[in-house]
């Protein structure tokens, strides 16, 4: 069975700032993993997305799990997805947004438990 790292990416956005935060994470998860809503595991890369509004833009950091040599696949799934600038949610909401830049990131001390979950999904 091939053995997963924790990975993290990192993102900037321009949003309204009545824009559906959760909007960035939906597009992330349909890369991954084709439908808002499956059986687990995700089938490309077990991710958690988290989104806040700092210095006037959106900071979104992706957390996931894959095998090493699928890191830089599923970067370009986040990537792509993000560029795409919308996502329309399971419930109908259209979000939109301006992709500013990403880069990879380094996971943080307080983010290890929750990766280690993601590794053992």
């Amino acid at each position: 069975m091939p053995v997963r790292s924790a990975f993290a990416h990192d993102a900037v956005l321009d949003m309204e700032p009545d824009a559906d935060l959760t909007g960035p994470g939906g597009a992330v998860t349909l890369a991954l993993c084709g439908a808002f809503d499956h059986a687990p595991p995700c089938p490309v890369a077990p991710h958690y997305t988290g989104a806040e509004r700092r210095d006037g833009a959106v900071a979104v950091r992706v957390l996931f799990a894959t095998e090493a040599g699928r890191e830089a696949e599923v970067r370009a799934r986040i990537d792509e997805a993000l560029a795409a600038g919308f996502c329309d949610g399971p419930d109908g909401t259209h979000t939109r947004w301006t992709f500013r830049s990403s880069a990879p990131s380094v996971v943080t001390e307080t983010e290890r438990a929750h990766a280690q979950r993601l590794i053992d999904t």
